[in-house]
């Protein structure tokens, strides 16, 4: 069982005393720590937890990457959803366009993401990491057993709530723990995303091709004794998540982690888990605790873990400088348009290429992305801009060029692709930019405005004409839009150190 914690960490509050406070040394100009590595320089905002945050990255550094790490990275992104055409043929929809589950997903991973991701700043990383996937797991399996399309639909916003707690503690867990050198790491483990979606993919072949209803089955002739295909399939993907929770939570057994320690002014506890993490694998560890003790302590004034001054307080951190104004706000930004055009594009597309006969297939993006990200050409930013160009045009040359099933099938490839460099790349390129001690907040903050962009996309591609080519112009556009976001960004984090 791996785990490198030398004895159990309290994570109950642990702030310091007012006298202690005040004992901050803002005039200690002793230490030689450089920042000159760091993505921004936030010494203005707070120099001592600066100057801590500098200690921890090259601590693990010092450690490298060690079993543990990796054991984190391939044991990340379990979480997926599963939903099937097979539910409309048994149950039916209100509107033969409104995608209910869709909305349904988009509402959940909402909440999931405002709840995890604004609570994870407050009471640390741990507790959604560890529950986020059981949460999904148990309401996919209930989800299966469902007797009406409301109640199903209901599930599936539960399911995806605990999901969405996945999107933001998974990549901001494991950014911590990265030495600069596997950074990319956070990019390649979108791949996940695909394994995940590949299992379900073949369940279900194995279990709809024979226990569904025939594709133009109405809910007056599909029963439900004929149509149990879609029901073993969420029996199936709950217990493999179950089952990955259980092997998660076991063999990693998450500590909170040290750079969120470090900003609760828990200086023993972040030095405990990176003196034991260098312990269990014998790798070198020159850090000191008094080299934390003699920087005094970090800005941290809140008294109550759940006053609302200590959540306004991570959100106002996002915005301390006008730089990290700017680079919050232009992030946010691309968070939105793609959680709009995301959904466009999936109820625009069945639509249109229905008509031609030909199916949506699906290419490893993230692969790429994972390679372009530590190239000193494309770096972050670049990639981001790779992944959102190839999508505009292909978008325009779906609806122009495509004629024959093979076209479809080879364009539609090429367009999951491309934008599957975009999101391996933003999931992974947002939390390096926010700063450690709101990172969780900020990430929660990106993806609830997501998935705001999402229902307004489900909601836009419910009442529109999907049978047209204009909206593929309009995914098209915002495509567009989103490369001269990607340039927009003011920060490149390769090579850098997150704050």
């Amino acid at each position: 069982m791996a785990t490198f914690s030398g004895s159990k960490l309290d994570d109950a509050e642990k702030t310091p005393t007012p006298a202690k406070v005040a004992e901050r040394h803002p005039d200690d100009t002793s230490d030689d720590i450089s920042l000159d590595h760091e993505v921004y320089d936030s010494s203005s905002v707070d120099p001592v937890l600066a100057k801590k945050m500098a200690l921890i990255s090259s601590a693990i550094g010092e450690i490298g990457m060690t079993p543990w790490q990796w054991k984190l990275f391939f044991f990340n992104r379990f979480g997926y959803a599963v939903d099937s055409p097979a539910v409309d043929r048994e149950f039916g929809r209100p509107n033969k366009r409104f995608a209910g589950v869709a909305l349904a997903s988009q509402i959940g991973l909402l909440a999931g993401a405002a709840l995890w991701g604004f609570s994870a700043d407050i009471i640390g990383r741990k507790l959604a990491f560890n529950s986020s996937l059981f949460i999904c797991a148990g309401f996919v399996l209930i989800a299966g057993g469902m007797p009406n399309y409301v109640s199903f639909a209901a599930m599936v916003s539960i399911y995806s709530a605990g999901v969405g707690g996945n999107y933001v503690l998974d990549a901001t867990n494991l950014l911590e723990f990265l030495p600069v050198t596997h950074t990319w790491l956070v990019t390649f483990m979108s791949i996940w995303w695909a394994v995940g979606y590949t299992i379900t993919g073949l369940v279900a072949w194995g279990f709809m091709s024979n226990l569904s209803c025939p594709t133009k089955s109405t809910p007056a002739t599909c029963h439900r004794d004929q149509n149990w295909g879609w029901r073993y399939l969420h029996f199936t993907a709950g217990s493999i998540v179950l089952a990955l929770s259980v092997v998660r939570l076991l063999f990693i057994r998450m500590q909170q982690t040290p750079r969120w320690l470090i900003a609760q002014n828990r200086d023993v506890e972040a030095y405990t888990v990176l003196e034991n993490l260098a312990k269990r694998y014998n790798r070198p560890f020159t850090l000191k605790l008094e080299d934390f003790e003699s920087k005094g302590c970090v800005l941290h004034t809140e008294k109550s873990r759940w006053s609302a001054f200590r959540l306004t307080k991570h959100f106002g951190g996002l915005f301390e400088t006008r730089m990290l104004t700017y680079s919050t706000l232009v992030i946010i930004a691309n968070w939105f348009i793609i959680g709009m055009v995301t959904p466009l594009y999936s109820v625009f597309l069945p639509y249109y290429l229905a008509s031609r006969g030909a199916t949506i297939a699906g290419l490893f993006g993230p692969i790429v992305a994972g390679i372009l990200v530590e190239t000193k050409l494309f770096g972050r930013r670049g990639t981001l801009a790779i992944g959102t160009l190839p999508t505009m045009i292909l978008n325009l040359a779906t609806s122009t060029q495509i004629q024959t099933p093979a076209q479809n099938v080879g364009v539609s490839a090429a367009i999951t692709a491309a934008s599957n460099i975009y999101y391996g790349t933003i999931y992974a390129y947002t939390p390096e930019i926010l700063p450690s001690a709101h990172r969780a907040t900020g990430y929660g903050m990106c993806v609830v405005l997501n998935r705001v962009g999402g229902i307004t996309g489900v909601l836009i591609g419910s009442y529109a004409n999907v049978e047209t080519t204009a909206p593929l112009f309009v995914c098209a556009s915002l495509f567009g839009l989103l490369v001269l976001l990607s340039l927009l960004l003011p920060f490149e984090t390769r090579g850098k150190r997150s704050n």
